[in-house]
């Protein structure tokens, strides 16, 4: 319900409605499933979910073919545009883990962040990112859970500063609030974010609930 309400009031988010998203966000909410599954369950849904946000966004090309029996005019990915993947680590790894496959002419920038528990604000420990974006870069900038919010608006400001527009910009993530999809409305307007649910509520350690718990814990098991 909290979801359905949350997607009317802030138009760049889509909870896509495909039934094996909300499959693959069930088996993550469930504490009963062990960590190889969750780290399967979650690269599974980040596939589905940047398949979903790269529909109708993709730079492609018209060349003709020879098939076996005839010639037809095809149309294929431009591999001289650029397409960026940018896991935010550690848990953005297990969701973008599939994002290659998909976007085989895709590069991968690792960027590392993590929340202070007491604070919640966010601390960069990791940054691969180059000093500039080619111009007209898209890129897919990858959360599994946002949260309060901090993390992935401090993410997009590094990308800002870096020569990038909020348009070039679509954010996966597996679960989000409404907290942070305010956050982002007011900081970023236009911005897309694609999610496999959005839950009502944050509790007071700053955890979505009712969530799947740590992302990063569940998914590599430490």
């Amino acid at each position: 319900m909290g979801g359905s309400n949350i997607q009317k009031e802030l138009t760049q988010v889509v909870e896509a409605p495909h039934p094996l998203i909300k499959h693959w966000v069930s088996v993550l909410r469930d504490e009963n499933t062990p960590s190889s599954i969750f780290r399967s369950a979650m690269a599974e849904l980040g596939r589905l979910l940047i398949y979903e946000a790269t529909r109708n966004w993709l730079p492609t090309i018209i060349r003709e073919v020879q098939s076996p029996v005839g010639v037809s005019m095809a149309e294929f990915i431009n591999p001289k545009e650029p397409i960026l993947v940018i896991p935010i680590l550690r848990a953005g790894l297990a969701l973008a883990e599939h994002a290659s496959s998909i976007l085989p002419c895709s590069r991968t920038y690792h960027l590392g962040m993590s929340r202070d528990e007491k604070t919640l604000l966010p601390s960069i420990y990791l940054n691969k990112l180059p000093d500039k974006f080619a111009e007209g870069a898209r890129i897919l900038l990858i959360d599994p859970m946002l949260a309060t919010g901090g993390t992935i608006v401090a993410a997009i400001d590094l990308l800002k500063d870096r020569g990038v527009d909020t348009t070039q910009i679509k954010v996966i993530s597996a679960i989000s609030s409404p907290p942070a999809l305010q956050k982002l409305k007011t900081n970023f307007p236009g911005l897309q974010v694609y999610t496999g649910a959005v839950d009502p509520i944050l509790n007071e350690k700053g955890y979505i609930v009712p969530g799947l718990g740590d992302a990063g814990d569940r998914s590599f098991g430490t």
